[in-house]
């Protein structure tokens, strides 16, 4: 069975591939699938994460105790690996390395997190993504340049140091916006960059953000847009649509317009529209982004989490020139090709999958 389905269809189907338990190696690219929890003979709870190896196409299984602190949680973020999770009874929110298969097995990482207070116009029930400056250094690293980011539905974003600070700065964005405008960081820059609605501006917060709480701004201007009829445009201002600004391991960056329709049935995988734009260069306060269909050697993973990009030629079986997502679609789109194609679950996969929207970056021992 082919690993892309030939006929494109807007659900998760199974397929027969294989199934393997954890092994010492790095993992490619995953998508975060869930955990299976069942009660051991000493009181505590055995745990297992299920993760989906895109890059040689399996069910991967990690088993490790699961932390009580994870009981009654549930994953609301990930950046660099790590989850973000919140307690459904008192919303209090805590890091963990669980998700990755090279972590303790017996102790994963816990850190809690403040507890966040709402804004007077804010909301602090839905998460819309996270985003960190780094992964969270060993305590006896300097904790200060460690600093993560929080995007609320509505216009609530909140920084802090978590070894640092005893609560949040929140920050009350000058828009409304939406689960699609992602928060994510650039090691380039050393900014939080936020888009706003429309993809037309980028707003950005540097480290010092408890003096200075006022964002910087840059206008977006697209050039070589895609040589589509008036109609077609047209058609897209109906169809659902999330902007995502990407950084690449070089600190390339890039602006993804995702398009997709959406009918009774759910979203058509046959209507969906990608659109990628490279940046040129930035004058004046105007970053040029030029649309693109060669990224060459890249991999843009987009998700509700910290998007990211990775080189395929360091994971044999990633398509260069492609662009993964998983949100409203579990699909590729290679642009070399122009082929795309919505992924099945593995053998193994339980029959019933939480929707789990988060890609994960490779994990090393």
């Amino acid at each position: 069975m082919s690993r892309l389905l030939s006929k494109l269809a807007p659900v998760i189907h199974k397929s027969s591939r294989s199934v393997r338990s954890f092994s010492s190696s790095t993992t490619g690219p995953c998508v975060s699938i869930g955990s299976i929890v069942e009660p051991s003979p000493d009181g505590s709870n055995l745990g297992q994460v299920l993760l989906f190896n895109v890059q040689n196409f399996e069910l991967v299984r990690s088993d490790k105790t699961y932390p009580n602190e994870l009981y009654d949680s549930q994953l609301v973020g990930a950046s660099h690996g790590w989850g973000v999770f919140s307690n459904r009874t008192n919303r209090s929110l805590l890091i963990s390395d669980y998700l990755n298969p090279h972590a303790s097995k017996s102790q994963p990482k816990m850190i809690p997190l403040p507890f966040v207070t709402p804004m007077y116009s804010g909301q602090t029930e839905v998460v819309c993504n996270v985003a960190m400056s780094s992964p969270p250094p060993d305590q006896e690293d300097d904790q200060d340049d460690w600093v993560v980011g929080i995007k609320f539905l509505g216009r609530q974003l909140s920084l802090c140091r978590p070894r640092c600070d005893l609560r949040w700065t929140n920050i009350l964005t000058p828009f409304e916006s939406w689960d699609s405008s992602k928060l994510m960081y650039s090691k380039k820059d050393q900014k939080f960059n936020l888009l706003a609605p429309g993809g037309n501006y980028l707003c950005s917060w540097d480290l010092n953000f408890k003096e200075d709480k006022k964002p910087k701004f840059h206008e977006l201007v697209l050039h070589n847009l895609p040589n589509l009829p008036r109609s077609q445009w047209k058609l897209l201002d109906s169809y659902c649509r999330e902007d995502h600004w990407v950084e690449s391991p070089s600190g390339e960056c890039f602006l993804v317009k995702w398009y997709s329709e959406y009918n009774p049935k759910g979203y058509e995988a046959s209507t969906v529209i990608v659109m990628v734009f490279r940046e040129e260069d930035t004058q004046a306060g105007r970053k040029n982004m030029r649309h693109t269909d060669d990224i060459g050697d890249l991999c843009i993973f987009i998700s509700k989490g910290e998007d990211f990009c990775v080189k395929a030629s360091s994971f044999p079986g990633l398509p260069p020139n492609s662009v993964f997502l998983n949100g409203r679609l579990f699909a590729t789109l290679n642009m070399s090709n122009g082929t795309f194609g919505c992924y099945e679950y593995p053998q193994g996969t339980p029959e019933k999958v939480p929707y789990s929207p988060y890609w994960l970056p490779p994990f090393s021992p």
